[in-house]
């Protein structure tokens, strides 16, 4: 999942231009920004912005990683499902030849009875 980011002085489009450039400008940006009340309220927003983004990175992190456990879980659930499935089946085959033999049984006792009677 790609995290979007704000593009800060410190951190430049490396797309759209050279990193010798772009580090060179961050600086020059960066020492003009410390001098101007509206360069320390930039390094705040920046710093307040920054560690929410962080915040965001970890909450995903988290659930990426319950998106993984959720899955590992399904598949396990699914694959004692279809054991269970197996089993249930092995047991009605078993029940139907007991049931079958037991009625076969019946009538020949029948007969017997009849028989010493």
């Amino acid at each position: 999942m790609a995290v979007i980011r704000p593009e800060w002085p410190h951190e430049p489009d490396q797309h759209a231009m050279s990193s010798r450039t772009a580090h060179s400008e961050t600086f020059s940006r960066a020492r003009a920004s410390e001098h101007s009340p509206s360069g320390n309220l930039d390094a705040l927003i920046q710093r307040v912005a920054g560690a929410s983004m962080d915040e965001i990175d970890g909450v995903i992190r988290e659930l990426e990683s319950m998106r993984e456990l959720l899955r590992r879980e399904a598949e396990r659930v699914s694959f004692d499902l279809a054991a269970f499935v197996n089993v249930t089946q092995s047991s009605m085959s078993a029940m139907r030849v007991i049931s079958d033999s037991l009625k076969n049984l019946r009538p020949s006792s029948n007969n017997e009875r009849q028989s010493h009677e």
